[in-house]
């Protein structure tokens, strides 16, 4: 695989080319990508169990990342030459997803010297993450780079022509036909289950999120509804993290008063995924594996953009989780905090030890 290594000089002509085809990928931490990072580079956000998943086949690498118009180029923060291949537990990142995307037929290089060395000799082609903007209730602007990846963009949720050249539509699959529930009184679904009265009523569902920035509530004139909305895409440079604490405390608000709540999107699969995962993690006490293989065990289509990966792994550090912590479900308590344990149930051990060969999980006995 050596003879897939470019130089930093390569990077340097492509990155100064006037109609870039290369999208260019950080294996590096989340932290040491804020510090700085080739321009226009994407974060890749890989949680452990999307990363063992990969490794083993039961995952395509080209689902977790936007579509590539040309080449796609990795780096790190030093690798001058690729190891020989190992076993995959200790496999890097970058050598991972090199190898894969070369299996499924793209066209993949790694940057010889990584980051380090490009810094060095192209620091005017090195940049630092833009700032987090505060909590608004107004969606990011379109296009707006939060990791880097300049004007990948998509149509809007209603568009119903062609996406744009650079973007991929992750809530493109066909909606499920019925909400699925996630836990007592938290339902996750799409826009078809949010327009269906016999289903709410029947579910007891009198709140409903809506994580789309046009999509209508259906029912909010007629009483009996309560709605929030959140103006997000799913679209690589919008910022959902900042919309968390709102949408937790809405969720919060629905099942204190004894309520079914919908938090839904387009299909169901990415925007609404990413505020329900952030729910169980903050309420729960789950690291960001735990809460993510909970929430795809229930749904199996989930498949949250990797920008909003990034926000969930930033989330997991705020909240302090320990991967691979168990948590139980319970009531909150005076302070509208969960308790860290109870009697019960357990989710997902840690998945290093418990995960099957078929992706599933084991349960800890109760």
């Amino acid at each position: 695989m050596e003879a897939l290594g470019k130089s930093t000089l390569w990077l340097s002509g492509e990155l100064a080319s006037p109609a870039p085809r290369l999208h260019i990928l950080d294996c590096r931490s989340r932290q040491h990508y804020d510090s700085c990072h080739v321009a226009r580079a994407l974060s890749v956000a890989l949680p452990g169990l999307l990363l063992r998943r990969l490794r083993k086949g039961k995952l395509s690498v080209r689902s977790l990342l936007p579509p590539a118009p040309g080449a796609v180029l990795l780096y790190d923060e030093a690798t001058a030459t690729l190891p020989h291949p190992g076993r995959d537990d200790e496999e890097s990142v970058l050598a991972t997803l090199l190898r894969k995307l070369q299996e499924e037929g793209c066209t993949a290089y790694y940057l010889q010297g990584g980051f380090s060395k490009f810094q060095s000799e192209w620091p005017d082609h090195c940049e630092t993450s833009p700032e987090v903007p505060g909590a608004s209730s107004s969606p990011a602007p379109m296009g707006t780079p939060v990791v880097g990846l300049g004007g990948l963009s998509l149509g809007s949720d209603g568009d119903s022509g062609p996406l744009s050249s650079g973007g991929v539509d992750s809530e493109a699959a066909s909606p499920p036909s019925y909400p699925v529930q996630i836990l007592p009184h938290l339902y996750l679904g799409s826009a078809r289950d949010s327009a269906n009265m016999e289903t709410l009523a029947r579910l007891g569902i009198r709140y409903i999120l809506n994580v789309t920035p046009n999509l209508p509530n259906l029912f909010e004139e007629q009483g009996g509804f309560r709605y929030k909305q959140i103006p997000i895409s799913d679209h690589w440079s919008q910022n959902l993290a900042r919309f968390f604490p709102e949408a937790i405390a809405f969720i919060d608000e629905a099942v204190s008063q004894n309520c079914g709540i919908l938090v839904h999107c387009l299909a169901g699969v990415s925007r609404s995924v990413t505020v329900t995962v952030a729910y169980l993690m903050q309420r729960l006490n789950l690291s960001l594996n735990d809460a993510y293989d909970l929430v795809k065990r229930k749904k199996a289509d989930i498949s949250p953009n990797f920008n909003f990966m990034g926000q969930l792994l930033d989330f997991e550090r705020e909240l302090g989780l320990a991967e691979g912590s168990p948590a139980t479900p319970g009531a909150p308590d005076g302070r509208g905090q969960m308790p860290t344990s109870s009697p019960g149930c357990f989710f997902t051990p840690p998945a290093s030890e418990y995960e099957e060969e078929d992706g599933s999980f084991q349960r800890y006995p109760t």
